[in-house]
């Protein structure tokens, strides 16, 4: 399989002829990774997440793209009917090919004046987990996880200690795109400083480079 990091949380995952993205967002490169892919993923409601002009003119140019999202996002895509999906923590499902599994339920707090809405962590395969905007840990095996980095709702020490607790082998960054290379090198120093010795190996990935998992 094979894992395309696009700027920001996005990503996209191709094994033979199956596609999967997640996480189309604003500031990332949405039509290359939406072009000739079989199914959407979305985490959560915000912009840097979902792309809403391009992701729904996706739906209406390919008729058998499937999107899969928290409830209030597939019902602001009700107009495209089968093709967008509601799912929520607990549930089981096939994306492209691709089988799936929900976790979490919310997203971080940013802050208390600020209303907390639904996200979605998913694993993909049993074996890639994209959080979305959160820190929650899923109760099984993880080989691939993708953490977020920066974000206004966490810290360095939060961003070490959910790697630590997933304990995945593989880490590459997502939610970095407001990220300086100065502030990189730093938590991606501590990162591999202090997680690694708990089995966690991280690898940095540039936007648009693909990697096997």
């Amino acid at each position: 399989m094979q894992l395309t990091k696009y700027t920001h949380s996005c990503v996209r995952l191709d094994d033979g002829e199956q596609s999967l993205v997640i996480d189309p967002g604003v500031f990332s490169e949405v039509d290359t990774a939406l072009d000739g892919a079989g199914a959407v993923l979305i985490t959560h409601e915000h912009p840097d997440h979902i792309d809403t002009a391009k992701v729904t003119a996706a739906l209406r140019g390919d008729p058998r793209l499937r999107l899969f999202a928290p409830a209030g996002v597939a019902a602001a895509l009700a107009e495209f009917g089968e093709q967008v999906v509601a799912v929520a923590p607990g549930d089981s499902f096939e994306a492209a090919g691709f089988p799936v599994r929900t976790f979490g339920g919310q997203h971080a707090m940013i802050h208390p004046a600020i209303p907390v809405i639904a996200n979605n962590g998913y694993l993909i395969a049993d074996s890639i987990y994209h959080p979305g905007d959160s820190f929650s840990v899923p109760p099984v095996a993880v080989q691939t996880l993708l953490l977020p980095t920066n974000a206004p709702w966490s810290k360095a020490s939060e961003v070490i200690d959910f790697a630590i607790a997933v304990r995945a082998p593989r880490v590459h960054q997502v939610h970095d795109s407001l990220v300086t290379d100065v502030y990189a090198g730093l938590v991606e120093g501590h990162l591999d400083r202090i997680a690694g010795p708990f089995g966690v190996a991280f690898t940095h990935l540039a936007p648009a480079e693909t990697v096997s998992v």
